[in-house]
C-alpha cells in the first residue's frame, strides 16, 4: 500500500505537470487561432525536417470529410487497437482538455509527456517561427503547432500506427505532410465555403488533396460530383477508391444503448455487431471504418478477425456526439455544426429517441450556415433557447435570435445570452413534461461548456 507521503508526492507531480501542461497551452493560445487557417504546408515541413522527419515514423491512415471525421477516426482507431496495434490519435477540436487532441494507446497524453515533447520541438518551431516572421508571414499557427508536436508525440512513444484527423479541407492542411497508406473520406457537403469552395465539386476537389501515390482510398456514400472528384484525384496518383454500397455497406436496428449493425466489408461481412453510438449516420461512420482498417491490415483482401470488430466498435465513443449528458430531464448533446450534421441529429431523434417535447439550446459560430442548422430541426423543437457559444467567433445572440425567429417564429424563440442561464431554462422547461428533454447543438465549443456544467453539477444520465 502507497505511505500517504508517496500519495502526496505523487499528487504534488500531478499538480506540477497538469500546471506545466496549462502553461503551454496558452503559449499555443497566442498563436493564429483556427479560424485562420493558413494554405500551406511548407511551414510545417521545414519544421518536421528539422526534427527528422518524425511523421514518417509510423504508416498513417488520414481522414477528411465535411462530417463525422472525429467519430470515423475514433472507430478506426479502436479497431486498430483491437487488432494489437499500438495507436495515435489527431483529433480536433477538443470538449475539455487540449490532452484529448493527442491519444496514444487510446488515452489522453500525460501532461508529463505533452509537456516533455513541446519542450523537446520548441527550438525547432522558434527556428521556423522567426525564419516566417522575417519573411513577413505568420509564424505557425496553434493548428500547425499541434500537428508537429503530435507527430513528435507519435514517434517518440512510439506507436505503430497513427489515425489523423484533417483540421480543414486537405490538399493545404497542416497534417497533409504525411504519406498515408490509406485515405479516408467521410461525407462531402458545404462548409467553410469561404476557404474551401462555393461548391461541394470545389470542396472535394480541396479534400481529395490527401490522396497520396499509389494508396487505399475509402470514402462514405458521396454525392455524384463529390465522388467524380474523388475518383479523378484517386486515378492521377494509381490509387484504387472504395465507395460505399459498392464496396462495402451496412443495415442496422436500434438497439438499448446504441444499435446493432451488420457490415458487408471489403474482405467479411460482421453481423449483428453491437455499437454504443446512436444515429444512422454512425452505423455509416462504422462501415467505413471497418472497411478502412480492412484497407490499412490486409489492402481489403484480408478478413477481419470477428472479434476485433466487436471488441473495437464496442469500446469506440464519441463524445460530444449524440451522447447524453443528463437526465431527469434528459440532456442530449451533439456536435452538429452545420446543416447536413443537424439533418442527421434530427432523423437520430426520431429515429432513436421518444422525447416531446424538445427543448434546443442553440449557439452558433459566425462562419456557420445558422439558417440550415435552425430549419434542420424546426419541426421537431418545441422552443429554440438561443445562446452564445464560448468562442471569440460566435454568432451575435441578438443575430442569431433573428434568425431563428424567421426560421420557426417569435413564439419559438428565446434568447438567454449566458450559456448557463439558456441550460437551466431548457431543463426547467423539459422537466415540466413526462417525455420533455434538451439538445444542445449548434457550435462544438457550446456542446464542451455544456459536458462540463453537467459534471460540475452532477446531472447523472
Amino acid at each position: 500500500m502507497m505511505s500517504s507521503y508517496e500519495d502526496f508526492e505523487r499528487e504534488d507531480r500531478e499538480r506540477i505537470d497538469r500546471e506545466q501542461a496549462d502553461r503551454v497551452f496558452a503559449e499555443l493560445l497566442e498563436r493564429l487561432g483556427e479560424g485562420e487557417p493558413q494554405p500551406r504546408l511548407e511551414p510545417v515541413r521545414r519544421v518536421v525536417e528539422l526534427l527528422g522527419d518524425p511523421h514518417r515514423a509510423y504508416p498513417v491512415v488520414h481522414i477528411t470529410g465535411t462530417n463525422g471525421k472525429t467519430s470515423t477516426s475514433r472507430m478506426i482507431e479502436s479497431l486498430l487497437r483491437s487488432a494489437g496495434l499500438r495507436t495515435g490519435l489527431l483529433t480536433s477540436p477538443h470538449l475539455h482538455r487540449f490532452n484529448e487532441r493527442i491519444l496514444i494507446g487510446g488515452e489522453p497524453i500525460t501532461d508529463e509527456r505533452l509537456v516533455a515533447n513541446w519542450r523537446d520541438i520548441e527550438p525547432y518551431v522558434g527556428m521556423v517561427d522567426a525564419s516566417l516572421v522575417e519573411a513577413g508571414e505568420p509564424r505557425l499557427t496553434y493548428f500547425e503547432a499541434i500537428v508537429v508536436l503530435a507527430f513528435a508525440a507519435f514517434a517518440d512513444a512510439p506507436v505503430d500506427v497513427a489515425v489523423i484527423e484533417v483540421g480543414m479541407g486537405g490538399e493545404w492542411d497542416a497534417t497533409n505532410v504525411v504519406e498515408s497508406q490509406v485515405a479516408v473520406f467521410t461525407p462531402i457537403a458545404l462548409d467553410h465555403q469561404s476557404r474551401l469552395g462555393r461548391t461541394v465539386a470545389e470542396i472535394a476537389r480541396t479534400k481529395s488533396g490527401i490522396i497520396k501515390p499509389v494508396s487505399e482510398v475509402v470514402s462514405a456514400a458521396q454525392s455524384s460530383t463529390a465522388l467524380e472528384e474523388l475518383q479523378r484525384a484517386a486515378d492521377l496518383t494509381e490509387s484504387r477508391l472504395i465507395v460505399e454500397n459498392q464496396g462495402f455497406s451496412v443495415t442496422s436496428t436500434v438497439a438499448i444503448g446504441g444499435q446493432l449493425v451488420t457490415i458487408a466489408g471489403r474482405a467479411g461481412t460482421y453481423a449483428d455487431v453491437f455499437l454504443p453510438l446512436y444515429g444512422d449516420h454512425q452505423a455509416h461512420n462504422a462501415a467505413l471504418a471497418v472497411a478502412a482498417v480492412e484497407s490499412f491490415l490486409g489492402g481489403g483482401s484480408t478478413q477481419l478477425d470477428l472479434d476485433v470488430v466487436i471488441d473495437g466498435l464496442a469500446g469506440a465513443s464519441s463524445p460530444g456526439r449524440l451522447q447524453l449528458i443528463g437526465a431527469e430531464p434528459p440532456v442530449l448533446v451533439d456536435a452538429a455544426h452545420n446543416p447536413h450534421g443537424a439533418r442527421s441529429l434530427a432523423a437520430a431523434l426520431q429515429s432513436y429517441f421518444a422525447f416531446s417535447p424538445i427543448y434546443a439550446v442553440v449557439a452558433t459560430l459566425s462562419d456557420k450556415d445558422s439558417e440550415g442548422l435552425f430549419t434542420a430541426l424546426a419541426p421537431l423543437v418545441e422552443e429554440f433557447i438561443v445562446t452564445t457559444a464560448p468562442s471569440d467567433r460566435a454568432t451575435d445572440v441578438d443575430e442569431l435570435a433573428g434568425i431563428a425567429v424567421r426560421v420557426a417564429g417569435a413564439d419559438k424563440v428565446r434568447v438567454e445570452p449566458s450559456v448557463g442561464a439558456a441550460l437551466d431554462a431548457a431543463r426547467e422547461a423539459a422537466a415540466e413534461h413526462e417525455n420533455g428533454a434538451v439538445v444542445v447543438y449548434g457550435s462544438i465549443t457550446l456542446v464542451g461548456t455544456a459536458m462540463q456544467t453537467a459534471l460540475e453539477e452532477g446531472w447523472r444520465p
